[in-house]
Parts: structure tokens; C-alpha cells; sequence
């Protein structure tokens, strides 16, 4: 690997940050990324993020913490909305 490059900390916001974004991507609500929406992706990301808060439960800073809990609620209710939207057109 180049060291042209330097890669970000190995800190688990960015792991939180890169599984949302992926989410955000799969959702189509990445204006930068043209990648086709992709929905049960989109849940799977989300899941992951449920299950490393279940799995890091008491072992995170606070700050840690609200990040994750923000992002989860935050693609959930993105999540919601989209499929509500989904419901609506098919009608």
C-alpha cells in the first residue's frame, strides 16, 4: 500500500460512519453515488449497526455511543420513510 495515502483511524466511529454511509448509498440518498438503490441492503447495514450496539452495549464512550444511537435511529426512520414513499408510488 502507497503511503501517499493515509488512511483513517481504526476507531469504531468510522466503522459506525462507513456502515451508515453504505446504508445511505443503498438507500439512494447519496447524491454523489449513482448506485442503484438497494433495500434489503440498506436493512442489512442498519442491522449491523443494531447488532454492534447490542455487542458493544457499556463498552463505548458516551460520545461513542450517541454516535451509534444517532446513526441506528436515524436510518431507521430513513429507512421507514423511504419504504412509506415505496407503498404510495406502487399504488
Amino acid at each position: 500500500m502507497s503511503d501517499d495515502k493515509k488512511l483513517p483511524d481504526s476507531k469504531i466511529s468510522t466503522l459506525v460512519l462507513s456502515i451508515a454511509s453504505t446504508a445511505l448509498i443503498k438507500m439512494g440518498l447519496d447524491p454523489n453515488n449513482k448506485e442503484e438503490k438497494n433495500m434489503e441492503m440498506a436493512r442489512y447495514n442498519i442491522d449491523l449497526l443494531e447488532a454492534l450496539k447490542e455487542k458493544t452495549k457499556n463498552n463505548l464512550t458516551k460520545e461513542e455511543e450517541e454516535l451509534l444511537n444517532s446513526c441506528v435511529s436515524d436510518l431507521q426512520l430513513q429507512f421507514i420513510q423511504l419504504q412509506g414513499e415505496q407503498k404510495e408510488e406502487s399504488k
